[in-house]
């Protein structure tokens, strides 16, 4: 008998999307993660990528983040389809930025009250969509 991991269901089908509290709760780690990059002064560079309003850049966070999470295909069906290097190509993101981006999410991820061994799970997996859109 095999004994399974209790991150190994991750990944698989909508566990993601319901470990994260689905929509509801993928809107409250997308608020408390740009709230993290409006007060985090080593987000100030990240933060001046984006608009002064951030209301569409959470909208399209939520939505992306719902279906790579296996939950419904939001962000296609509002936004059409999407490639995560190609949306930010036209953006100075460095190793720096990258990090700043992951240490905005984690601090999002500590205010969750999803288990621990899914939040472990997401930062690893988020790190590489964070490594992707790198353009130096």
């Amino acid at each position: 008998m095999q004994i399974s991991r209790p991150d190994e269901q991750y990944g698989n089908g909508d566990t993601s999307f319901k470990a994260a509290g689905g929509e509801a709760g993928v809107r409250k780690l997308v608020n408390d993660f740009y709230d993290q990059m409006e007060q985090l002064p080593e987000a100030k560079i990240i933060r001046e990528m984006h608009s002064a309003d951030l209301t569409e850049s959470r909208d399209k966070l939520h939505l992306f983040l719902c279906g790579w999470l296996g939950g419904p295909r939001l962000y296609q069906e509002k936004y059409g389809g999407m490639s995560i290097p190609k949306a930010h190509s036209h953006l100075k993101i460095g190793e720096h930025e990258s990090k700043t981006w992951i240490l905005c999410m984690q601090k999002a991820l500590d205010k969750q009250a999803y288990k621990e061994s899914f939040k472990r799970y997401l930062i690893t997996e988020l790190r590489r969509p964070a490594e992707a859109c790198r353009t130096l």
